[in-house]
């Protein structure tokens, strides 16, 4: 039972000390000017694929909103001529009506 209580103690110790070492490493690649110039440039690449990905967001926002004003301008075309054709089609009618009435009021007269 003694041996095992060793190699628990041995264990704990060296992961201690590896956690240790691992802690002093990460602070010498902190205080590096070669890690620092790393750490910034991949600042700048990160920061140019923020505006390369705004950019692209824009240009789709710009696409989409032109798509939609060049749908909104055929419907309202559209919409123009469906009402020309409407109109026509009353005009025609009530011209029909008025060609029905006069020839009903002739042979009003005729008979009367």
């Amino acid at each position: 039972m003694k041996n095992e209580d060793a190699d628990f103690v041995e264990r704990r110790t060296a992961a201690k000390d590896a956690k240790a070492a691992l802690l002093e490493k990460m602070k010498a690649m902190r205080a590096d000017p070669a890690s620092a110039a790393r750490r910034a440039e991949r600042a700048t690449i990160v920061a140019a694929r923020e505006e390369r990905e705004a950019a692209k967001r824009e240009e789709a926002e710009r696409i989409a909103r032109e798509n939609a004003e060049r749908e909104a301008a055929e419907k309202a075309a559209k919409n123009a001529e469906d009402n020309k054709l409407v109109n026509r089609m009353v005009e025609d009618e009530a011209a029909r009506k008025a060609a029905r009435d006069e020839r009903y009021s002739a042979r009003k007269a005729r008979k009367g």
